[in-house]
């Protein structure tokens, strides 16, 4: 029966793309959920057609993609609502959008303010029950699809089947294309000395039976490595890494700690390599989840001792974090840091860590600035951030005084550094 409307359905991306029409408002989910092959064959169609005013919405884009091209500017435009190193590169050339927001809210927006005139996403091979798997993404794929005109699917036998609340019947499917190419990686991180420093400074406050947020990055998988040795670890997280896989493997990590999904580690997406992707393939002790849960402050809580770790590029002495853009030049978004701050200072004896180098381009510029550089977004304001870390220390700000946050973050400053930034805590009549 399935199988039939399956063959019913399933048409060449070339068909699908040339029912793309001027002003088409297109939406996938994070990452991996672009269909690759689809999007080239819209992109084609819309030249050879002369349209204007499409828009694809995504998430986190990884895979490189002619929409970022200059000559489908105007035509069909990237909206960006975390940028990737390809829309992060659109954006400055003035060749995507951005669509700012905290990553929890995103499928309230989309039943609030957008309507879909298509939902296009790569998905895994239809079971014989007539589902498809959404693989490696929960996020916000249920609400775009639930009010779009059309939903397109490209069916790849690479993208993992996996569990959880992202899946879709073939019932409500009005095309479907197959394309069996590799799903994009990530490449591994080198951990560097500082990265490793940082590291070992944040699992040393980790307790055994800590609930873990971890994000991509040296510092993230120098924390994933020196946590080998802690005990009964749980995973609630945005994203499913590398390192994950290998704290479930070697067995720090079981989940029994946790209050909610108990026995289970559970996300929103999944990012890495083929071995991630291999392990998360039908694995019932991995589920992917709606960020607008996942990543809710009052749901994160319910777990004790959860802990955050995310990144900044600068923060100020009022504690004041920007982790999106460097001056006004966009980088990427907001996405769950602030999600998870509140949610990990909210837990019982939960903590959230902000952790980055204390310099940049060769110890040449401080992160730890008197104020932010003109221009930069403020990710996390000063008063949700609880603890700060650089290679010289962790900075405690929460319940601190402003006087008193700025000796903290001095402390932790480059050396070479210090002595200006308490000039200038003094100028500006901070130290008291």
């Amino acid at each position: 029966m399935y199988q039939e409307e399956y063959k019913r359905k399933l048409k060449s991306m070339e068909e699908i793309a040339s029912q793309i029409q001027s002003g088409f408002v297109c939406a996938t989910g994070t990452t991996l959920s672009m269909p690759v092959g689809l999007t080239e064959a819209i992109a084609k169609h819309i030249l050879k057609n002369d349209l204007h005013g499409v828009t694809h919405h995504q998430i986190l884009g990884i895979q490189p993609t002619s929409i970022l091209s200059p000559e489908l500017k105007g035509r069909y435009t990237f909206v960006s609502w975390f940028s990737g190193a390809p829309a992060r590169k659109g954006v400055q050339a003035g060749l995507a959008d951005v669509m700012p927001n905290y990553y929890r809210d995103i499928p309230g927006m989309w039943r609030e303010f957008f309507r879909p005139d298509v939902f296009y996403a790569t998905v895994s091979p239809m079971d014989k029950h007539g589902w498809f798997s959404f693989g490696c993404t929960g996020a916000e794929v249920m609400a775009q699809y639930e009010n779009a005109r059309y939903i397109f699917l490209e069916v790849n036998p690479n993208m993992p089947r996996t569990f959880g609340s992202q899946h879709i019947h073939i019932s409500k499917v009005d095309a479907l294309c197959e394309n069996n190419v590799p799903m994009a990686e990530l490449p591994p991180v080198e951990i560097d000395e500082v990265s490793q420093t940082i590291g070992n400074l944040i699992t040393e406050e980790i307790p055994d039976g800590g609930v873990i947020q971890l994000g991509v990055g040296a510092v993230p998988n120098a924390v994933g490595n020196a946590l080998m040795s802690k005990k009964n670890l749980g995973i609630h997280t945005e994203l499913f890494t590398d390192s994950m896989v290998d704290l479930v493997e070697s067995g720090a990590v079981t989940n029994y700690s946790k209050q909610i999904h108990k026995g289970k580690s559970v996300c929103v997406f999944a990012m890495g390599s083929k071995k991630l992707y291999d392990f998360v393939d039908d694995n019932p002790g991995v589920e992917f989840h709606s960020v607008d849960y996942i990543n809710d402050p009052a749901v994160i809580c319910q777990n004790d001792r959860a802990i955050s770790i995310n990144s900044a590029l600068e923060v100020d002495f009022y504690g004041q974090v920007c982790a999106e853009s460097i001056g006004s030049k966009h980088f990427s978004g907001t996405g769950g840091q602030v999600d998870y701050v509140r949610g990990s200072t909210q837990s019982k004896g939960g903590k959230s860590f902000i952790a980055f180098p204390s310099t940049a381009k060769n110890d040449s510029i401080s992160k730890i600035k008197p104020a932010l550089t003109p221009g930069a977004i403020v990710s996390t304001s000063k008063n949700d951030v609880d603890r700060v870390v650089t290679e010289y220390g962790i900075a405690m700000l929460r319940g601190k005084t402003l006087s008193q946050r700025t000796k903290e973050l001095i402390r932790i400053a480059h050396p070479k550094f210090r002595d200006e930034l308490l000039f200038e805590a003094k100028k500006m009549n901070i130290i008291i």
